[in-house]
């Protein structure tokens, strides 16, 4: 669908990694605002098959994407949890988290730049954890992964003002199926919300919402910014 047939507010963005939780409620909120969207995933929910331009993709192998020629947008969701104490990490640990978390989404950055730059603005969203923030035990890989994303953010930010801009969200434990180990009985998910200031975890839809806000124009003036939607767990101490 060209450009010029749609409401001048509607925004074509790519979507790395929109399969499951904060990614499939992103595409879910996307869609709801009338956007077009490329989704470039290992697999498509048959629900949003018809409604969005597929793209094939395994962040664990082979990195290739076929894009539209521009762009208004990009968030890159995939990521992992991966919690060990330091004696059981190997270094093969690390370097899957490095590369799922940042080197591949330097690639999608990077493949998608040229379409980016031919908007007239654009917005690209990253994913950081609170671990990058927060010391946690058994977080020591993710944590230095996402860390990487909170400052790779950062820089592109500096390195692509004024025409895009870059944020990045850091969540803390979120109600997803990559977290589902950790809220999967009551006593799990309680004492998971008791470690939050909020008194509970978060929301996938609450997440979407924020990415939304990041992507649209009601963010003009944010960039470079990091966004913890943490249920205040990085920043509040209950007395």
């Amino acid at each position: 669908m060209a450009r010029s047939s749609l409401n001048i507010n509607t925004k074509h963005y790519l979507i790395v990694g929109g399969n499951t939780g904060i990614g499939a409620a992103s595409v879910e909120c996307l869609l709801g605002q009338g956007h077009q969207l490329t989704v470039a995933s290992r697999r498509i929910d048959p629900d949003i098959a018809s409604r969005v331009t597929y793209c094939p993709f395994d962040v664990e192998t082979v990195f290739a994407l076929g894009l539209p020629d521009m762009l208004d947008g990009l968030v890159y969701f995939p990521g992992t949890i991966n919690l060990k104490p330091l004696t059981r990490l190997m270094a093969a640990d690390y370097e899957r988290d490095y590369r799922i978390n940042v080197i591949r989404a330097v690639h999608a950055i990077q493949a998608a730049l040229p379409a980016l730059k031919r908007a007239p603005r654009a917005s690209i969203v990253l994913f950081g954890r609170v671990a990058a923030k927060v010391g946690l035990p058994f977080h020591a890989s993710i944590a230095a992964a996402k860390a990487a994303v909170e400052g790779l953010g950062r820089s592109l930010a500096a390195e692509l003002a004024p025409k895009i801009r870059v944020n990045v969200i850091s969540p803390s434990l979120t109600d997803t199926p990559l977290a589902q180990a950790f809220l999967n009985s009551e006593e799990k998910r309680r004492a998971s919300g008791d470690r939050h200031p909020a008194k509970r975890v978060g929301d996938p839809k609450e997440m979407a919402a924020l990415v939304d806000y990041l992507l649209g124009s009601n963010s003009s003036f944010v960039t470079g910014q990091v966004f913890r939607a943490d249920g205040g767990l990085s920043s509040v101490r209950l007395l």
